[in-house]
């Protein structure tokens, strides 16, 4: 029987999980904001890499430094730097993403006192070579930066056994969508987000052992299709949000995909394991799925998102924007247009770190499933 027990332990406190792992193994916690970190890295660096989410408290402390028009996401996760919530990290990685992001480094790297912080600069475009050749040199740069930093050398070798691990990893988490999606009943999509969410914080060695007992487990009775729920897919960013998949089961639906950077994004591409190790690392950023704050075409997400559609049976789109997520927002209006031409329905719900009224969002989503 599939037992999602310790993932709910760690969500519910993935502080003390990392400050547990940092006091039995004496290594460092390195946190990250976003699916284009290079984990594999920090793993063959022997650190434990932590994804940082929305913050755990009321926000004061932060809104000295941000705007009120900060997401969330960027407003809580400072207000738990600057409350001593994150003390157990040894420094903080920052991808090149979205605006807030970026200038939250710079708030971080002067007010939140960590010993380490970095910043990987990883291209916006996509698709070209010499933004593949950038996006390697980035990661050089990013690796001997952290070999200065903890004293260990990153070698091609430990690079290979984490690439190898990452691949797994990725591989039951795929396998976890399959299953979903082809008998929605087998597989509560909110214990899926309990899972991504857990697997961002925790051992990856542990995390690959949970998750292959996990799929074979699930794997046995995964033949009995819930057919009377339409099919959704959802579409936006998702990082803290678990009610929506309440609702939206309660409502007569079942998600059998996103396109969330803590859903699909950050599963889908496996790593070469042959070659250069760091290039191998990059050629995935290259190819997999893009967010919204990078570029490889200009309809590339639409048509991502149609193809979603399509080949898992969906009925719908629900797209969840975080409030004041700029880059979401801006390719809502095409990839709507998108799926109205391919005579496919969605409807937006605008949402924060904490659902809106909760009967508000229950009638619009009850709506939404009638309709289909």
């Amino acid at each position: 029987m599939a037992n999602f027990d310790l993932f709910y332990e760690i969500i519910n406190n993935p502080g003390q999980y990392a400050m547990n792992w940092k006091k039995e193994t004496g290594n460092m916690v390195i946190g990250y904001f976003c699916s284009y970190a290079p984990e594999e890295i920090i793993t063959a660096a022997g650190a434990l890499p932590y994804r940082i989410l929305a913050g755990s408290g009321s926000i004061s402390k932060a809104d000295a430094h941000l705007q009120a028009y900060s997401c969330s996401l960027v407003r809580g996760a400072l207000e738990d730097a600057l409350n001593g919530r994150l003390d157990f990290l040894e420094g903080t990685v920052f991808p090149n993403t979205c605006d807030s992001i970026q200038r939250l480094s710079d708030i971080w790297r002067m007010n939140a006192g960590f010993k380490f912080h970095a910043d990987v600069m990883v291209p916006a475009k996509l698709n070209t070579q010499s933004a593949r050749d950038y996006m390697t040199a980035v990661l050089e740069k990013f690796k001997k930066e952290l070999e200065e930093h903890t004293g260990i050398e990153i070698t091609e070798e430990k690079l290979k056994e984490a690439i190898d691990m990452y691949n797994g990893i990725r591989k039951n988490l795929s396998r976890l969508y399959a299953i979903r999606r082809d008998a929605p009943g087998v597989i509560k999509s909110s214990d899926i987000h309990a899972i991504f969410k857990a697997a961002m914080v925790m051992d990856r060695r542990q995390l690959l052992e949970e998750l292959e007992r996990l799929t074979a487990d699930l794997g046995e009775k995964a033949d009995a299709p819930d057919t009377a729920k339409k099919r959704i897919v959802l579409s936006g960013g998702l990082c803290s949000m678990p009610d929506i998949y309440k609702t939206i089961e309660n409502s007569g639906g079942a998600v059998v995909w996103d396109d969330f950077c803590t859903g699909s994004r950050y599963f889908e591409g496996d790593i070469k394991t042959d070659g250069d190790p760091l290039k191998s690392i990059s050629d995935r950023y290259m190819e997999r799925v893009v967010c919204p704050a990078k570029h490889r075409g200009v309809l590339n997400r639409g048509e991502y998102l149609i193809n979603a559609v399509k080949e898992n049976r969906a009925d719908g789109v629900i797209f969840l924007l975080l409030k004041f997520c700029d880059p979401h927002a801006f390719d809502y209006p095409y990839m709507k247009e998108m799926l109205e031409k391919e005579n496919i329905s969605s409807v937006l719900f605008e949402i924060e770190d904490q659902l809106p009224s909760e009967g508000q969002i229950n009638t619009r989503c009850e709506a939404f499933m009638e309709m289909l």
